[in-house]
């Protein structure tokens, strides 16, 4: 015989609970098990090509792991470094550039005497503050990268169980399954289906478009010759997986700088407006048709606020299940929307004017 529904809900809820309180009192604990875990299911459809083409699953998992800490490691003596201390000088020259913006606004607005002094002061003051918090951010970026211990843990950790997940995947999911309460076991492998759809397609798909977008205007606009590209050009595609938000913030950053180094040469401010004319062109028809496809788009305000509660709540391990979870949540949600309209709740009235409709 059954649970109740009653006691069900009790159970899941117990569930969901035990899941919170994890990542409330173990974030920090769990975010190398997090990310290695999150490695595998990036890695795992690779891994089943290769396996599938006749590779051994041991063996394909080595290589493609092997090649993913070799790129790691390249963009840790690289890339990261180089984009770090971009960052710092970018926010650095924050106050010598809103000086110029002030300049050529007073010589084109009409201001009076405490319009100039109202916008020197608001300027000077953003300029100090973008200063003094973005140095700020960027050190405690670089003093949390740099703490050896809680490095080295996390260089270890993370690969060891990326690795042995990816080497054990078949198993698990079938140990997984077979936990199932079996009274419920084929709606929740549906589900399951539908969310691994979800994350798959927009996690995985949307992190390689991240990753081209960002290798691109770092490129193309370090080719341009601007200032801080690779930083701006990396802020760019990383934070693209929000529509619009990272060619916006991006080309804000962008053309500002353009427009503060190359004043006067209008042809190098126009190539930089093309770098993102022609990024938006290569993401929106190329890119997320290509490798995105149909999958299940999350609403940019869904995840904005995702992101924000779960960065929050549990930190740097919050914001990196944000996107999976508001995906999964999604699924749940239409999921339970469809069993509402489906439902003698949902269609009460309408069954009742039917009634009434057809009586003698």
């Amino acid at each position: 015989m059954g649970l109740s529904s009653d006691l069900q809900l009790r159970a899941w809820g117990v569930a969901a609970l035990v899941f919170i309180a994890l990542l409330w009192f173990l974030g920090d604990v769990l975010l190398p098990f997090v990310t290695g875990a999150a490695i595998a299911y990036f890695l795992n459809p690779a891994v089943t090509r290769l396996s599938e083409a006749g590779l051994p699953r041991a063996l394909a998992v080595t290589a493609l792991m092997l090649a993913m800490l070799g790129a790691v490691v390249l963009a840790g003596l690289l890339i990261i470094p180089a984009v770090i201390g971009q960052v710092i000088q970018l926010t650095e020259a924050a106050p010598e550039f809103l000086a110029q913006l002030q300049d050529w606004l007073r010589a084109r607005l009409p201001a009076s005497d405490t319009f100039e002094e109202t916008l020197r002061d608001s300027l000077a003051a953003m300029g100090e503050t973008i200063r003094d918090r973005g140095a700020d951010l960027a050190q405690g970026v670089l003093r949390s990268v740099t703490g050896l211990v809680s490095v080295l843990i996390f260089l270890v950790i993370a690969p060891v169980v990326a690795f042995y997940l990816l080497l054990d995947w078949p198993r698990v999911l079938a140990g997984a399954d077979d936990l199932l309460p079996r009274q419920h076991a084929p709606v929740i492998r549906n589900l399951a289906r539908d969310i691994d759809r979800a994350i798959a397609g927009f996690v995985r798909g949307q992190v390689t478009v991240c990753l081209i977008l960002a290798a691109y205007y770092a490129t193309t606009l370090g080719l341009v010759g601007l200032q801080f590209g690779l930083a701006i050009g990396v802020i760019a595609g990383l934070i693209s997986f929000i529509p619009y938000i990272g060619a916006i913030v991006g080309g804000v950053l962008a053309i500002g700088v353009a427009l503060w180094q190359f004043w006067g040469e209008p042809g190098a401010i126009a190539l930089v407006v093309a770098v993102f004319v022609i990024g938006q062109v290569l993401e929106g028809n190329i890119l997320v048709p290509r490798i995105v496809g149909n999958s299940v788009r999350l609403h940019p305000v869904w995840l904005l606020f995702a992101i924000s509660t779960f960065g929050m709540l549990f930190g740097f391990t919050g914001m990196l299940i944000a996107v999976p979870l508001a995906a999964s949540l999604g699924v749940l949600v239409r999921f339970g929307l469809a069993q509402y309209r489906s439902s003698r709740l949902y269609g009460a009235q309408r069954d009742t004017d039917g009634d009434e409709g057809g009586a003698p």
